[in-house]
C-alpha cells in the first residue's frame, strides 16, 4: 500500500491518469466564467499571480461581490479578490498587493487603468463610431492610447460632432432613389394600381 508506514516510494503509476488538460469552460458558458478566463491579474508578485491563474483555471476563484477594505489606507477600494491592498497602495510602497512583501517596481505589473477610463467614455455609443474614435486616437498619437488630457479634450470633441462625422457613408447616393422598386412595389410591399 502506497500509505503504509515507512512507505516513501511508490512504485506504480497512478491509477487514473487524465487524458486531455481540464477545461473551465467546457460546460459552463456563463458570462461570469468569460469574465474570469479574460481577467487579467495585475499588481501582484510572480508567485501570488500563479496563485491566483491557478484559481482562475481549475474554477476555484471566487469575485468579490463588493470592494473590500485596504490594510494600508483603511478605504474600501480593494476592487480584486485575495488582495489586501488596494492598487494605489501597493504602487506607492512597492509590494505585492496580496502577500505585501516588497516587489522591484519593474517586477510588479500594475493595471493600466487609462484604457479602462476610455472605454467608459465611449461605452455609450455605436461600435462603428467608436472604431472609428480609436482609430483617430491611434492615428494622431501613433498607437498610444494613454489618456492624457488632450485625448480627453479629442473625444469629448468628437462626441459632440459626432453627428457631423463623417463615416464613409454615402447616403447622397441613396436620394437618387424614390419610394417605389423598378417593379412597381412600395416599400410596403403594396403594388401601385393604374
Amino acid at each position: 500500500m502506497s500509505t503504509s508506514r515507512g512507505n516513501a516510494m511508490r512504485t506504480r503509476p497512478q491509477k487514473h491518469q487524465n487524458k486531455s488538460a481540464y477545461k473551465n469552460d467546457l460546460h459552463d458558458k456563463t458570462n461570469k466564467t468569460k469574465f474570469l478566463n479574460n481577467l487579467d491579474v495585475t499588481g501582484v508578485c510572480k508567485r501570488c499571480k500563479d496563485i491566483i491563474d491557478w484559481k482562475i483555471k481549475y474554477k476555484k476563484y471566487k469575485p468579490l461581490t463588493a470592494p473590500r477594505k485596504c490594510v494600508g489606507c483603511e478605504e474600501k477600494a480593494i476592487k480584486y479578490a485575495y488582495h489586501i491592498l488596494c492598487t494605489k497602495c501597493a504602487t506607492k510602497r512597492n509590494v505585492c498587493a496580496k502577500c505585501n512583501t516588497a516587489v522591484e517596481a519593474n517586477e510588479l505589473e500594475i493595471e493600466k487603468e487609462p484604457n479602462v477610463d476610455l472605454q467608459l467614455m465611449l461605452k455609450g455609443i455605436p461600435e462603428r463610431k467608436r472604431r472609428t474614435i480609436m482609430r483617430a486616437i491611434n492615428k494622431t498619437h501613433g498607437g498610444d492610447s494613454n489618456l492624457t488630457p488632450e485625448v480627453i479634450s479629442q473625444v469629448e470633441e468628437m462626441l459632440k460632432n459626432m453627428d457631423n462625422l463623417n463615416l464613409g457613408d454615402n447616403d447622397d447616393e441613396l436620394d437618387d432613389f424614390d419610394d417605389s422598386d423598378s417593379d412597381g412595389s412600395d416599400k410596403s410591399g403594396n403594388y401601385e394600381q393604374d
